[in-house]
């Protein structure tokens, strides 16, 4: 069974950054594209970035275009999500997932338990 453990999330003042980490486990990291949502307080979950198997193809929403990069290492099992100029609208619980590469919750498999950002103003 696949696990995912994210890591790094805290507090940031606004215009700081921070770099997300989800640990993969269980299966072939290699053979997953991988996911980033967020909800917010109050809010849906919402589709923040993905990356394909090899890293060739990645795709975000709007508001993390120019702001946040996907990445991943298959050597290291993990995917990263590096968050420049956050702002107090990104704060989040933000959870990585593993499945299609995609924008729909539906196109993963496999979820894990989040981590939280919070930006002060």
């Amino acid at each position: 069974q696949v696990q995912l453990v994210e890591s790094g999330g805290g507090l940031v003042q606004a215009g700081g950054s921070l770099r997300l980490s989800c640990a993969f486990s269980g299966r072939t990291f290699s053979n997953y594209a991988m996911g980033w949502f967020r909800r917010a307080p109050g809010k849906e979950q919402e589709f923040v970035a993905a990356i394909n198997v090899n890293g060739a193809y990645t795709n975000y929403a709007d508001s993390a275009k120019g702001r946040f990069t996907i990445s991943r290492d298959n050597n290291k099992n993990t995917v990263y999500l590096q968050m420049n100029s956050l702002q107090p609208e990104d704060t989040a619980a933000y959870y990585c997932s593993a499945g299609a590469y995609g924008s729909r919750r539906r196109d993963y498999s496999y979820w894990g338990q989040g981590t939280q950002v919070t930006v002060s103003s």
